[in-house]
């Protein structure tokens, strides 16, 4: 079996808000590249990636992964990551993996979850991820710790879910740890907790608002300052786990991180480190040096929210709930619709490979919508509210 064809298409859907994060705002659609890798006997294996409109990017390595077999990954790692410095890319390998994989399941007639060890549960558990929102149903901003803690109420009845995170680093550190006292308060002891300003505090602002945040019991805080060495100040200093998905997000860096006892966990990406197999290679350190391990949600579409459920059902470990995006979407582009919610859980796919097919009317939908809109990656790090404003790391 041989790679024959390479095939990217970008689309973007529409979100119920624009969601500010700590650098910019997603300015109400989510943008995501869609790769179909064909072979010469007809399977089509899927991928996806963000970062943007990534075509031209996937099509400048289809002339290196042509001829290949997309049972051999190590082969086509070494191709596509390993072997050209200045365009290695892990983010555009992790897709590629996830194509091969479909594939090999789809040949094989097994779900991607039986060729990475086989699933240990059968429905992940989802987070409420919170943004401070611009723009909500029904009109009006998020102003005030009520508001998060009013949507948060609202996931975990019409979802199920039972444990939030918030994207900090938007409003004034002191409203954003209300937002956590608030919800343990309504929501009561057992309901999961976390914050996550991104690095943009100060390691005093990170220490002091951890300290206050002690008490009610997070789960974890996830890169309360900037780099491995602002993270390793604040976890001497504050009695929460430090979980990150920045610091590090390759394994050039995990060494580091351990040695300097920067981080107790890691929140795996299928991107950042490498590939639904690369995170199983992250999960066998994490298990050496009896590091947690999460999943970080990059505001994927259907393609790839399958990819990372089968890959979260296949660890043990992993028994903190899965971030995602995927409750401010309004549609999806795989056959069928979007997944459902089961008491804040997801089930993993059963068919063969991700288990999910592109629905061809909505990609052709989708597509246009992009056009239309463009990528943001150039407005990525903007306020439209503030037109002066820009990101600054350790402003508060």
């Amino acid at each position: 079996m041989k790679i024959v064809d390479l095939r990217a298409r970008t689309v973007a859907i529409p979100l119920s808000a624009q969601l500010r994060h700590n650098t910019g705002v997603h300015p109400g659609y989510f943008v995501r590249t869609i790769l179909e890798l064909v072979t010469d006997e007809g399977v089509v294996g899927l991928g996806e990636v963000g970062g943007g409109d990534q075509q031209l990017a996937l099509l400048r390595l289809k002339p290196r992964i042509l001829g290949l077999d997309p049972f051999h990954l190590e082969v086509i790692k070494r191709k596509v990551l390993r072997s050209i410095y200045y365009i290695s890319n892990a983010r555009l390998y992790g897709a590629i993996e996830m194509a091969c994989l479909d594939i090999q399941g789809k040949v094989l007639g097994r779900p991607i979850s039986d060729l990475l060890g086989g699933r240990v549960r059968d429905r992940i558990p989802m987070i409420a991820y919170l943004f401070w929102r611009y723009d909500r149903p029904g009109g009006g901003d998020d102003q005030r710790a009520e508001d998060l803690a009013d949507f948060c109420e609202e996931l975990h009845g019409t979802l199920g879910i039972k444990a939030m995170k918030l994207k900090a680093g938007v409003m004034d550190p002191d409203e954003e740890a209300r937002v956590l006292e608030l919800c343990r308060e309504r929501l009561g002891p057992r309901f999961g907790l976390r914050i996550d300003p991104n690095g943009v505090w100060s390691v005093p602002t990170a220490v002091r608002i951890g300290r206050r945040l002690e008490s009610i019991g997070l789960e974890y805080y996830e890169d309360p300052a900037w780099g491995l060495e602002g993270n390793a100040a604040v976890r001497r200093q504050v009695r929460i786990p430090i979980a990150t998905n920045m610091y590090p997000n390759r394994f050039d860096d995990l060494g580091p991180a351990v040695r300097m006892g920067a981080v107790d966990i890691i929140l795996a990406d299928l991107h950042y480190w490498e590939g639904p197999r690369g995170v199983k290679d992250l999960v066998a350190v994490c298990r050496t040096f009896q590091l947690g391990v999460a999943m970080h949600s990059g505001s994927e579409f259907g393609v790839e929210l399958a990819a990372m459920l089968h890959t979260a059902a296949t660890i043990p470990e992993m028994t903190f709930a899965v971030d995602a995006h995927y409750h401010y979407l309004t549609d999806d582009i795989i056959a069928g619709g979007p997944f459902r919610y089961e008491d804040g859980c997801i089930r993993v796919p059963t068919g063969p490979g991700l288990g999910v097919e592109l629905d061809e009317e909505k990609m052709r939908y989708y597509q246009q919508f992009y056009e239309e809109k463009g990528d943001y990656y150039a407005r990525f790090h903007q306020d439209p509210r503030r037109p002066e404003w820009y990101p600054m790391i350790g402003a508060w």
